[in-house]
């Protein structure tokens, strides 16, 4: 029952963390600019918006697709994902120069969504066929 969930779960982080990456993740009141998943002033943090959104675009065909072979594969996208994502949060909010930005919620929900897609990656709803069982 809780599989169900899950299920449903994960696909909602996927479509939140595509979400997440177009809204502004920190402030810098240095340079008075806020930075999003696709934009960092001068490049200066890439641009994780674009391999999370497509990382997240896979996993989502993933929870969808019912086969074993595509359950086992977002096993291991979702990990790479949750990696991806702590390294963009550490990356962006990190302080610099004696000031730290200021971070605001669309952060948090990266954060959280990738490892709600971690877990609904571990626990598939799948039917298995007997000629899967054996």
């Amino acid at each position: 029952m809780i599989v169900k969930y899950l299920h449903w779960l994960g696909i909602t982080a996927c479509i939140a963390l595509i979400i997440s990456c177009f809204l502004p993740w920190m402030y810098y009141a240095d340079i008075n600019q806020q930075f999003t998943g696709f934009y960092s002033y001068k490049n200066a943090y890439g641009k994780p918006g674009y391999f999370l959104c497509l990382l997240s675009l896979v996993t989502l065909l993933f929870i969808i697709l019912p086969k074993v072979w595509a359950k086992r594969a977002n096993l291991f996208i979702g990990a790479v994902i949750v990696a991806y994502g702590i390294k963009s949060y550490i990356l962006f909010s990190s302080c610099y120069n004696n000031y730290c930005p200021q971070k605001l919620p669309a952060i948090y929900v990266m954060l959280a969504s990738t490892i709600i897609i971690l877990i609904a990656a571990a626990f598939p709803h799948l039917k298995l066929s007997e000629k899967d069982k054996n």
